[in-house]
Parts: C-alpha cells; structure tokens; sequence
C-alpha cells in the first residue's frame, strides 16, 4: 500500500513504543509508558476489531485463585514463589480498579466459592488440612485478612446446589464486566493520545539496527521499540517463547426466574467455573478433559466439553429447573510450566509481557507496567 503524505506523517509516523495486543497487558503497558514519558508517541495494533483473544472472552473473575489451585501451584513453586505470584493478582486486582473504578467494570465483590462432591473428598480432606497454613501466608497480602478461605457448608441449600456436600468461601474475590473494562481501558488511552489500530494483523518483526520494523498486511512500520502483549498468540511472532495456548470454552444461560447464585464459584481445581450475571448463569472452562485437543489457538466449542458442562448445571449446580444456552464462545489462554509470566527483552528493541496462565484479569494490569517499565529504562 502506498500511503500519502498525509497518512505517513500522521497516523504512521515512526513512533517511540509500538504495542502488539490490545488486550489488558498491552493497554496498561501504553498507559504506563504515557504516564512515565507523557511526549512519548505510542501506537497499539490489534489485528482484530476489538482485542478478542482473552480480554473480552473470559469469565469475568476478579480472583487471585481458589484453595484447591493455589495447593496445586504451591506443589510446582516454592512458598516464596506462590506469594510473590499471588501478591502480583491482588496488586494487579487493586491497580485495574484504582485506573478504571469499580462502578465502570461492575465491579461487584460478592465473594467466591469452592464446590466439593462425594467424589472430590480427596481434594477437600487435603483443602482442609491446608486450609490454615494459606491463611497464615496469605494474611500480610491481602492487606491483614484472618481467614481468606473459610467454612461455608451452611450456603449449600441455599444456593439449591445438588450432590454438593463442601463449600470453602473467599470473601475477598469479586466480578466484573469483561468488556465494560476493555472499553474503559481503550478510552484511557485514546485520552492520553495512543493511537490505536484495530484490524492490524502484524505478519513480522524485523531486528534492525537502532529500530524495529513491523510488516502488516500491506504496509511496514518503524518504530524505536516494540512490545509484543499478545499472550498465547506470541509465538506466531517470536517462536521461541516457552508457551502452549489453552483454550476456555463459555457458556451463558437464557434469564432465570428467582435465580439463587450469587459470587463467583469453582469446580474440579479451577477447570470448572461459573457466576451469576444478569440473572442468568455465566459457566465455563473443561479443557482438562482433553488436554491435549485444547491446546489450540482455534476458536471453538467442542460437545465433549459442552455435553460435560451440561451434565454440571443438571446434576449440580441448577437441578430441577428449566434452562437452556443462549450463547457460547471461546477464549485463547497462555500456559507455561512456570507459573509466572514472560515479561522480558527479547532483543535490542523487542519486548515481551505474555503468558498469563489464566490469571490475565488479575495480573494484566501489573505486567503491562512492568514491560513498559523494562522498556523504558533500556531506551
């Protein structure tokens, strides 16, 4: 593409920072380098027409992880290491609210649950062990809690659960709204000047000498630096990453009359998970029960998850009532074996803030700073 004189000295000047991913990481990370630099010029390219990858697919869950997750984290880390990874959500948690506000992503701290069956017994006798001990390490961070997780078998009844037999309650994890949060970041940064490109799929980046250069479709870009924020998608762009994406597939119920759920739940170690969201019941998760066939970054939903989901809200979680999906979608996530994410300088010019291994919501925030503060430093 030929662009004019117009355009080149405009919207495709060379810029200071050039963003990859308007996801939540790569907003923040525009926003921080803005607050840092306020004469920085700064571009975002998202490939799609709104960032779509995790941002705007998930749950909707302001949660730094359930009792069950955290025990199987903390078998894959030292304590150091888990409570380092679990301040970075709460302080990420904290940073989305404090920039954006509470009223703006419906922000609603209702707390979160645990469900334990006859045949999860193993999971809980060992959450009940452990119960006390992450009660203890969690108290400093978030800010002097006594009982992050609690007893909570009185609310079983109450919210009509079936073959429910434990509940464990955090009254510290909350919801929001994916996108209402998502709109509000993109208005941040249009007010501080960041130009954003929507439906600029970035094909390569080149290494060059004192700059980077990016290949769009029909068109290369220059810029001074370059932060790549898009999460599972990153080895499309730099291969060598340590990443395997893992896809989320949701669920949303039609309206239900009196519906009794209010929080945010989990199931099967944080596999499974749902919420209340305008009277109706947000459910998804499922990759577990095939692994290997949700390591995908293809969009998707596939019956054996589906048909698992649906057995969940028969026999468990809505019985006896008359409901059916009104709508279905999935989201791309980023795993690694390590449990922190990549925030790093992979060249000269090139950075990267990735993998959030499904806690972007609540780590986003603090990764985008992060990078955008590696980044600038190394300028």
């Amino acid at each position: 593409m030929n662009l004019s004189y117009w355009e080149r000295t405009s919207f495709f000047k060379d810029y200071d920072y050039c963003i990859v991913g308007a996801g939540i990481v790569g907003l923040f990370a525009a926003l921080r380098i803005k607050e840092v630099t306020p004469e920085a010029n700064i571009c975002v390219l998202e490939r799609s027409v709104i960032p779509d990858g995790a941002s705007t697919k998930n749950a909707g869950f302001a949660c730094f992880g359930s009792l069950s997750e955290l025990i199987e984290q903390k078998k894959k880390s030292s304590e150091a290491e888990l409570c380092s990874l679990v301040a970075k959500r709460w302080a990420g948690l904290k940073k989305m609210r404090a920039v954006l506000g509470d009223d703006v992503i419906d922000f609603k701290n209702w707390g979160g649950y645990e469900l334990f069956t006859e045949q999860d017994k193993p999971v809980w006798e060992e959450c009940i062990n452990q119960l006390p001990y992450f009660n203890t390490i969690l108290k400093d961070i978030i800010e002097g809690a006594e009982n992050v997780y609690q007893h909570a078998d009185h609310k079983i009844s109450e919210f009509g659960f079936q073959s429910v037999e434990h509940l464990i309650y955090n009254p510290y994890e909350a919801q929001i709204h994916s996108g209402k949060m998502m709109e509000a970041l993109i208005k941040k940064c249009r007010e501080k000047n960041v130009q954003i490109f929507f439906g600029a799929e970035v094909k390569k980046i080149n290494q060059e000498d004192k700059f980077a250069s990016i290949e769009l479709n029909n068109f290369e870009l220059k810029t001074k630096n370059v932060i790549v924020c898009t999460n599972a998608f990153a080895t499309e762009l730099l291969p060598a990453l340590e990443l395997e994406p893992g896809r989320g597939q949701v669920f949303v119920t039609n309206k239900i009359e009196n519906l009794k759920l209010k929080g945010t739940f989990h199931y099967d170690a944080g596999y499974f998970y749902f919420r209340n969201i305008d009277n109706r019941i947000l459910i998804g998760g499922g990759r577990n029960i095939n692994f290997e066939k949700e390591k995908t970054t293809q969009f998707g939903i596939t019956e054996e998850v589906k048909n698992e989901i649906i057995r969940l809200m028969n026999e468990v979680i809505l019985p006896n009532t008359d409901w059916n999906f009104e709508m279905e979608w999935s989201g791309i996530m980023a795993f690694g074996k390590e449990l922190s994410p990549i925030v790093k300088q992979v060249s000269t010019n090139i950075y990267c803030a990735v993998r959030c291994n499904g806690m972007g919501v609540a780590i986003g925030s603090v990764i985008g700073e992060e990078i955008a503060d590696m980044c600038i430093k190394n300028s």
